[in-house]
């Protein structure tokens, strides 16, 4: 079958007639999350999605079990849709486990059931191997990811940013749109949280600037903030001050660095509430995030209590009211916050 951009088939799902099979295959969180609401959306009515959506992981032995469920009639519903997630693992099995894996697949899509739409997840599969050949013949693939080249990356996440700004009623400046995309390295994840938090900033005025982007989202390029957590987690306050010194002698306003930190805050309390992840892949899924940031959440969330981390976030918020009250010593707001964070007290204080 065809191999498709993730637009070109949201665009033939909803004019198409249902498929047997399709491949998401990328490591795109936003895209690949888009994809599968769409299809849940276009196949299972909402009453019925209870019994007629069914998850299985090939990384936990489940390809048998998710063929069998594709094979079964769904309750209440006359479609249902069948996900099965880290498909790239069958390629990773020992070569009898593989071969048997791939033969309950190929079995399946020579003759599937036409009231299942059985999907297939995978971060990416080796073109060389049997499992991607049967893929690319027998099911619909689409491309969830971005690629490695960073222009491309940008350019296609500016387009997006466009079109999350219409669905939020508002519209982005000239230029405006572009310095979002740079500024988030063309993580979709975090740009659809950033145009939503530029939305609610906008408000009535409708029109995001890109003073408005300079001012309320931290430049990737600039920092990872994720480097903070690492020195928090270890209590070391002073190279987390060091960090953020650096990142206003760069320009970076403070109320955007709070924003940052508030968001990594709220991540790491989800994460710590992530069970049975061991990858970052796996990771990634549950927090909507990329795998390699995940990672750094679920490691620095088993370091920092939770109980410290909810106090982080009351700290952060108190510090943001501080700033915006019109503060002329920004730095020992942060000062303090930093080391309120590392879980010692402040110098002078």
């Amino acid at each position: 079958m065809a191999r498709l951009s993730t637009e070109d088939f949201l665009e033939k799902l909803q004019n198409g007639k249902p498929v047997p099979a399709v491949v998401l295959l990328g490591d795109e969180p936003y895209l690949r999350d888009e994809c599968r609401k769409q299809l849940i959306e276009k196949y299972v009515p909402e009453a019925a999605r209870t019994w007629a959506i069914s998850r299985f992981s090939a990384d936990n032995g489940e390809t048998q079990a998710a063929v069998d469920q594709s094979q079964t009639l769904p309750m209440l519903s006359p479609q249902q849709v069948v996900f099965l997630e880290d498909g790239e693992a069958i390629e990773k099995l020992g070569e009898k486990a593989r071969d048997e894996a791939v033969k309950t697949l190929e079995a399946y899509l020579e003759n599937p059931a036409p009231f299942t739409v059985l999907v297939i997840e995978a971060s990416g599969l080796d073109q060389r191997m049997r499992l991607a050949k049967l893929l690319l013949e027998k099911a619909l693939v689409v491309e969830v990811g971005l690629g490695e080249n960073m222009d491309e990356r940008v350019a296609a996440a500016a387009v997006l940013a466009k079109s999350l700004a219409k669905e939020q009623g508002i519209e982005f400046e000239k230029g405006a749109a572009e310095d979002l995309a740079e500024f988030v390295s063309g993580d979709l994840m975090r740009l659809k949280t950033e145009v939503e938090k530029l939305a609610t900033f906008a408000a009535e005025r409708k029109i995001v600037r890109r003073q408005d982007v300079a001012v309320l989202v931290i430049s990737e390029k600039s920092a990872t903030i994720w480097q903070v957590a690492d020195f928090l987690a270890a209590r070391q306050p002073r190279k987390a001050l060091e960090f953020f010194e650096r990142l206003l002698r760069e320009g970076e306003e403070p109320v955007q660095m709070l924003g940052a930190m508030a968001w990594m805050y709220r991540k790491l309390i989800e994460a710590s509430e992530v069970r049975g992840a061991t990858n970052g892949w796996q990771a990634a899924k549950a927090l909507g995030m990329r795998p390699e940031q995940a990672e750094l959440a679920i490691q620095n969330a088993r370091k920092i209590s939770k109980e410290r981390l909810l106090a982080g976030l009351r700290a952060l918020r108190e510090a943001d009211d501080r700033l915006k009250g019109g503060t002329k010593d920004p730095h020992s707001i942060m000062e303090f916050l930093v080391w309120q964070l590392g879980g010692a007290k402040a110098v002078g204080k």
